[in-house]
């Protein structure tokens, strides 16, 4: 499998083809096995950073390997094409993630209610609690809803109909300090940049690299 998906990312020039979408009916285990294959390796195409390409020379690729046994390309050079347009393109999604999150907190931070502390964190308050404020080495409870900038909810709580118990310091930066300065009963809008978030890493799917985040948090009590 390894190899097969080697080789068929070894054709990209990574242009993008349009086609209409159409379902073939999987009649048997060999149809759903053979889908099962697309399917596994267009998942690793997309984990891999590649989300587009051109789908003429990714199928004949395929059809070079498993009918007439031979490729245009060789291995190293393969090798070479993907790294090099791998790194190119987290590069160019790193640049734009990076300057999305800055805008938006600029513009963010002269909003009325909005406040900031000395590491980037931004904060808005939207229910003043009264309760003791939780320290290092606790466990609070919570409900939470997190989005990217866009818009995009990536997580929630409140969807999942029960509230989340968690460390105080098992958590990203950003949530540790807020809560270190939230009263039980408070709620909360995070606004947080991405070094006080994932940085650097993606978390799957839904949260790219250098993503700033948005969380509405309501801190329920200091768990026992």
């Amino acid at each position: 499998m390894k190899k097969l998906i080697l080789l068929t990312l070894a054709v990209l020039p990574f242009v993008s083809a349009k086609a209409q979408h159409s379902h073939t009916p999987m009649q048997n285990t060999f149809d759903s096995m053979s889908y099962a294959v697309g399917l596994n390796i267009a998942s690793s195409l997309v984990n891999g950073a590649i989300d587009t390409l051109n789908m003429n020379l990714f199928m004949e690729a395929i059809q070079d390997v498993m009918v007439y046994h031979h490729a245009n390309m060789e291995g190293p050079i393969a090798n070479q094409v993907i790294n090099e347009y791998v790194s190119k393109a987290q590069a160019e999604k790193t640049k734009l993630a990076t300057a999305e999150g800055e805008a938006f907190l600029r513009a963010n931070a002269a909003k009325p209610g909005v406040k900031s502390t000395p590491s980037g964190l931004q904060y808005k308050v939207i229910t003043k609690g009264n309760g003791p404020i939780p320290v290092d080495g606790q466990q609070v409870t919570t409900h939470y809803s997190g989005t990217l900038v866009n818009g995009k909810k990536f997580d929630s709580s409140y969807d999942r109909g029960e509230p989340a118990t968690f460390g105080v310091n098992q958590v990203i930066k950003g949530w540790t300090e807020a809560l270190k300065m939230m009263p039980v009963g408070s709620k909360w809008e995070l606004y947080i940049p991405y070094d006080l978030a994932y940085g650097d890493r993606a978390m799957g799917a839904n949260i790219p690299a250098y993503s700033t985040l948005i969380f509405t948090i309501e801190l329920i009590e200091i768990a026992q």
